[in-house]
């Protein structure tokens, strides 16, 4: 009998120090999100040696949605640190106020104002990049829109709405980047996704669904652009202060979104940057976030319940 309960001991430490190295281990962790700060340093030193350190000072950037909250902010750093950007959005008066924020002049930042899901607008940017800059280097994929509310509930087209923006505006704008970016230094092309691209919530199932296609077709194309020496970000924040649900298609739940320590458009932003230079293939930006992901791999049926119960 002593025999067998020392063996099961065994067993139990064994299975429970394979854990612990499974949920700890960097390489392996940061392979789909970003650890937090202090692991995050950790797992950065080792990808740097086999990672070239990308610069940003001269990069010719375009930026989608850019009018306000994060992609407003990307265009901001990136004109600190040298960049040369392109921004795009509907709201012309804010592009205005960007660029001349910027640069007035227009030598190191231009704007196209449309609508990100007509091919003219996104080959205007293309153009405009290359004929002021000379080519195109990083494209930032920002754009996106929201709808909440019950599926059972919602107008016959909020699908169809949000899919445009989120997803199809995406995958075409990189199919018809991919020329000029396979001409550029250090290319890559970053997506904007949402830590609902990993794992669902109620009364935003338009939304959520077109973050798990971008979250898909992030990954596809990832790998088959591996040859082309073009890298593929897929950012996934929470929820962000931005006018995100101020602009939302359809919203007739009248819930205040806008939780209480949302994280602010320059953080995202400047962790988005910084996991450009470091070459990163994903990332995860919130503490909770990454448990949400976890609690969901490790515990599905778990994180339906809290989600039925709380979510809604």
């Amino acid at each position: 009998m002593g025999s067998i309960l020392s063996d099961g001991r065994a067993v139990i430490l064994s299975l429970s120090q394979r854990i612990d190295h499974v949920l700890l281990a960097p390489k392996w962790l940061v392979s789909f999100s970003e650890r937090s700060d202090r692991a995050d340093s950790y797992s950065l030193s080792n990808e740097s040696k086999n990672l070239a350190r990308r610069e940003l000072k001269d990069k010719r950037v375009i930026i989608t949605g850019a009018s306000s909250g994060i992609g407003r902010q990307l265009a901001l750093q990136l004109a600190e640190v040298g960049a040369r950007i392109v921004v795009g959005a509907r709201r012309r008066d804010r592009l205005v106020d960007l660029q001349n924020q910027i640069d007035p002049s227009g030598n190191t930042c231009q704007f196209v104002a449309g609508d990100i899901t007509e091919s003219n607008i996104r080959q205007s940017l293309l153009q405009t990049c290359c004929e002021k800059f000379g080519g195109v280097d990083i494209l930032i994929n920002n754009a996106g829109v929201g709808a909440m509310g019950r599926f059972d509930e919602a107008s016959s087209d909020r699908m169809r709405q949000v899919f445009e923006i989120n997803f199809f505006a995406v995958t075409d704008f990189i199919s018809e980047a991919l020329p000029y970016l396979e001409l550029g230094i250090q290319p890559i092309i970053v997506n904007m996704g949402s830590v609902l691209g990993h794992r669902a919530a109620p009364l935003k199932s338009e939304y959520c669904a077109s973050k798990f296609a971008l979250h898909g077709f992030s990954d596809a194309i990832r790998a088959e652009l591996t040859k082309t020496g073009i890298d593929l970000l897929l950012v996934s924040p929470s929820t962000t202060d931005s006018e995100f649900f101020d602009q939302a298609i359809e919203d007739p739940t009248g819930k205040n979104w806008k939780k209480r320590g949302a994280m602010s458009p320059e953080t995202v932003a400047l962790k988005t940057l910084k996991a450009i230079r470091k070459g990163k293939h994903e990332i995860i930006l919130t503490h909770g976030g990454r448990f949400l992901v976890w609690l969901d791999r490790l515990v599905p049926s778990l994180a339906n319940k809290i989600l039925a119960r709380y979510g809604q």
